[in-house]
């Protein structure tokens, strides 16, 4: 399990994470959500060690959480220029990965050079890589962004299948029917703390709130708008 514990981050003299607490289990999928700004990727960028904490603590059994543990595959995917997909795939190390019965599912040109793949190919291809490297903890930012409806079933499949095999899997979506179909707990990230964390028999109403709260909010300004 991976423990966060009275977690704050701040950008300058702006505080993004407020003595923030959260655990995530094995062998379960979490979901992230929260408005723009809400503190969703400093979260993912903290746990995974890009941004550096001011106070708190963040362990994995119980010992500080490193990267050699974790695979993050970011929203936007940037890779070295003048390589193929199968080239960068080859900088991941596993001889009993099927580089060629996975393709079957993505469908990737990997012989072509990644500068003239599509936004969706990208994403892909990050997939492929995190999948490769067989980490037992996977952050997976807006993961579903640019790709097709047939590739978004795969991967739920795929990582319905990894939680089994006991990865903590983390993700965030700006789009809640994405997550609330995948994931065993759904955590609520608002003004830098998670306000409250949801199990699926509680994401119907959640999501009935949610969008009940965001449109009385907006209602009187879009009437007024467009009378």
């Amino acid at each position: 399990m991976i423990s966060i514990n009275n977690l704050t981050v701040s950008y300058g003299q702006q505080p993004i994470l407020r003595n923030l607490h959260l655990d995530f289990q094995e062998n379960c999928i979490h979901g992230i959500v929260g408005l723009n700004g809400a503190g969703k990727t400093t979260l993912l960028n903290t746990v995974f060690g890009f941004v550096a904490f001011d106070s708190g603590q963040i362990t994995y059994h119980h010992q500080p959480l490193t990267k050699k543990e974790i695979c993050y595959v970011v929203t936007d995917n940037h890779f070295f220029v003048n390589i193929t997909g199968r080239e960068y795939l080859e900088l991941f190390k596993d001889a009993t990965f099927d580089l060629n019965q996975w393709n079957v599912l993505f469908n990737l040109p990997l012989d072509n050079l990644i500068d003239g793949y599509s936004t969706g190919m990208k994403k892909k291809l990050a997939l492929l890589g995190m999948l490769k490297q067989d980490k037992p903890i996977i952050i997976l930012d807006e993961p579903f962004n640019g790709l097709d409806i047939e590739t978004c079933r795969i991967i739920r499949l795929v990582l319905l299948k990894l939680k089994k095999q006991g990865k903590i899997i983390i993700v965030t979506s700006h789009i809640i029917e994405t997550l609330t179909n995948l994931c065993d707990f759904i955590h609520y990230l608002k003004n830098g703390v998670i306000q409250e964390s949801k199990t699926p028999d509680e994401f119907e109403q959640f999501e009935e709130t949610l969008f009940e709260h965001i449109e009385t909010q907006n209602q009187a300004i879009i009437d007024s708008l467009l009378e």
